[in-house]
């Protein structure tokens, strides 16, 4: 009697080994294709792991250069900088379950009841990656230059100035944020051709002034502009402890952790689990440029310094130029504000704020005074 053969034959390939296959084919796709080109079009270069938990800041540094002419033995003077930081939160692991139930599995198979929804659960955290990045850009930047003009391409090039004064010492690659009916209402019927990355829509070189990604996360009427190498991404690593605790298949970067197709006998169902901790910020938030497309107020100084007693004009540009401007002061007592003429009052601080009203919607810019005590 011939002898049967009772065991596996070696290197035979059996379900788990599919089962693995299919998660890194998931994060590859993921890290090397969908992340590295959004990365890429924004300019991240700068890729950091955290510690769960660490809270993450914009930073903004304030100084003087002190002249650098200095006689032979004479004390070098000291050139002082600060840099304050804004807290913009904590970094945290997210995670997400699918499940597909024995009936979804009857009714449709496996493949198309597991996999290919498994397929879609990643193109949304796809989603939640980007959409925490453009919540974050449309939101509050604390330092951020403003700018402005009548009609997009205007506003873009206002920004785009800024952006050349900011980094006037590297050699700036700007991005701009805006929303898509701003790009569609100033392009009319225009044929341009627009590129898709990580589910963004984006124009390389736009009008000559860099690269506009598009999202409805801008308010439309606004645009939100900086240099590339502004950006950092921020990760926690999904291997070692935590990827053996709950069975995840992670990529070489390690930014994307899955566990698929885990059964749950409880309940006959068939579960995914996914897990990130991916954070895109800016480093400087005065390397930030936030801008009005059509109606604008801009007040041009940053910040003034006026003894008491002294006065200063400040400078607005508006649109449209025969708008009512209303001046204000946040503390009289330190400075008043009469048609942009600052007054000082006693030495302290104040923020002067222009406003115009069009079709009922308010556009401001503020300005801080610094008044010295008088002579």
């Amino acid at each position: 009697m011939a002898n049967v053969e009772t065991v596996a034959e070696a290197n035979l390939i059996v379900k788990d080994d599919m089962k693995r296959v299919r998660e890194l084919d998931l994060t590859r796709q993921f890290e090397h294709v969908s992340l590295a080109k959004l990365l890429e079009v924004i300019g991240v270069t700068r890729r950091i792991p955290m510690m769960e938990g660490t809270t993450l800041y914009v930073y903004k540094t304030t100084g003087t250069l002190q002249s650098g002419a200095v006689d032979e033995g004479a004390i070098i003077p000291l050139s002082e900088y600060e840099v304050t930081k804004t807290a913009v939160g904590t970094i945290s692991p997210k995670k997400w379950r699918k499940a597909t139930s024995a009936e979804a599995i009857m009714k449709s198979g496996y493949e198309e009841a597991v996999r290919v929804t498994d397929q879609a659960l990643v193109r949304d955290v796809q989603s939640d990656v980007r959409n925490t990045l453009f919540n974050f850009i449309n939101g509050t930047i604390t330092g951020a230059a403003t700018a402005g003009g009548v009609d997009l391409q205007s506003a873009l090039a206002d920004g785009w100035g800024q952006l050349q004064v900011k980094f006037e010492d590297d050699a700036v690659e700007p991005v701009y944020f805006v929303n898509p009916l701003d790009v569609s209402a100033y392009l009319g019927a225009a044929n341009i051709s627009t590129q898709t990355a990580f589910g963004m829509n984006y124009i390389q070189d736009f009008l000559g002034l860099g690269t506009v990604v598009m999202s409805s996360r801008i308010t439309q009427g606004t645009f939100v502009a900086t240099a590339k190498q502004n950006f950092i991404m921020y990760y926690l690593t999904m291997g070692g402890d935590i990827a053996s605790a709950f069975g995840l298949t992670t990529g070489e970067l390690e930014y994307i952790g899955i566990n698929s197709g885990y059964r749950n006998e409880e309940r006959a169902q068939i579960e995914t689990l996914v897990m990130d901790g991916i954070t895109i910020l800016v480093e400087y938030a005065e390397g930030v440029v936030k801008g009005t497309i059509g109606a604008f107020a801009k007040i041009k100084e940053d910040g003034i310094t006026v003894a008491a007693g002294g006065t200063k004009a400040l400078t607005l540009e508006k649109y449209p130029s025969d708008a009512v401007v209303t001046w204000a002061s946040s503390d009289s007592t330190k400075a008043t504000v009469s048609s942009g003429t600052v007054t000082g009052v006693a030495a302290g601080t104040a923020t002067i704020t222009a406003s115009i009203t069009v079709n009922s919607k308010t556009y401001s810019d503020t300005c801080v005074v610094t008044v010295t005590a008088g002579a």
